[in-house]
């Protein structure tokens, strides 16, 4: 028998990890693969986005500790591992012109020190497959953007034994993937969606402005309808930070199963052969059990990139 597979999912903040491949998670969790979700900040500088909670008591402590017993639930919800980096929320600064982030946030680490932390969870946990954001962040955050870059120096590092010393024994991830879950053609197809059953659309903004997107480019889709109802439940843990009459329960988890029953990713590294397009992010490392969930032999040794076979 093989090792189980394991999956790392970098993230900037708690809420990230239900909004963005959360089914995917859940899937590889009930197929018996090992999942670590990893949030790079505490989310302390986040806004309370859901109007329902803006009075609640539990505030007067400051949004932080909520924030972390939401995750804790999020966590219970997908059945992953979790680990906090321990850096502090960047903010979303706003205003013309753009005020400087906070000294000491996340975005403003020098790049060693936040990779750092990463490193040694790699080491640790021996991921198979790392996923995490494009270097947009997926949106221009600036803690997403700085995920992005520690993800991509973790990844080409933490198999190294001379970078990062005393951080562990090193291991080389096989596969780095950017998530991809708001492309305009999913989007365009919820929103169609909704419009055809007579109800008001909540994306009707996003699709006035949506020929102005570029559309993402896309390796891989994972077949995880099943899950969309984990993803919901996963979410609404989330309770400051989505609204439960908002854009993300606009169609049911049955109605986006039908609809759109995949989530999609980039391959942006591979160390080992693949083919795409791919439905699976451990392709090219399943073993043969019967259950397959066991990962075929490979020792974490850093290789040379492959190119993605087309």
């Amino acid at each position: 028998m093989g090792l189980r597979l394991r999956l790392l999912a970098v993230h900037a903040h708690p809420d990230d990890e239900s909004s963005k491949g959360a089914a995917t998670m859940a899937r590889y969790v009930d197929e018996g693969a090992e999942v670590l979700v990893v949030s790079c900040t505490g989310g302390e500088r986040g806004d309370v986005l859901n109007p329902r909670m803006r009075d609640d008591p539990r505030l007067a402590g400051g949004i932080a500790p909520l924030r972390r017993a939401e995750m804790a639930e999020a966590v219970r919800v997908l059945g992953v591992q979790h680990e906090w980096l321990g850096f502090l929320d960047s903010g979303l600064p706003e205003g013309d012109p753009l005020p400087p982030l906070p000294p000491g946030c996340f975005a403003l680490t020098p790049l060693a020190e936040a990779t750092a932390p990463l490193v040694t969870l790699v080491r640790s946990f021996r991921p198979h497959v790392i996923t995490t954001y494009d270097e947009n962040g997926g949106y221009p955050h600036p803690d997403h953007v700085m995920c992005h870059r520690v993800s991509m120096e973790a990844f080409e590092a933490a198999g190294d034994p001379e970078r990062y010393p005393g951080t562990g024994t090193p291991w080389a991830p096989a596969k780095l993937y950017y998530d991809r879950g708001f492309t305009r053609s999913r989007m365009r197809a919820l929103h169609d969606a909704i419009v055809a059953s007579g109800r008001p659309s909540p994306f009707n903004e996003w699709v006035a402005r949506i020929e102005e997107w570029p559309e993402m480019s896309i390796t891989t889709r994972v077949d995880c309808g099943e899950y969309f109802d984990v993803r919901e439940q996963a979410l609404r843990a989330h309770a400051t930070q989505i609204d439960p009459e908002g854009p993300f329960f606009a169609l049911s988890a049955v109605e986006q199963a039908r609809i759109w029953p995949t989530e999609e990713w980039y391959l942006a590294r591979t160390r080992v052969p693949t083919q795409v397009p791919e439905d699976d992010l451990f392709a090219g490392l399943r073993g043969g059990s019967a259950d397959g969930v066991d990962c075929a032999e490979y020792d974490g040794r850093l290789r040379p990139d492959i190119p993605v076979g087309e």
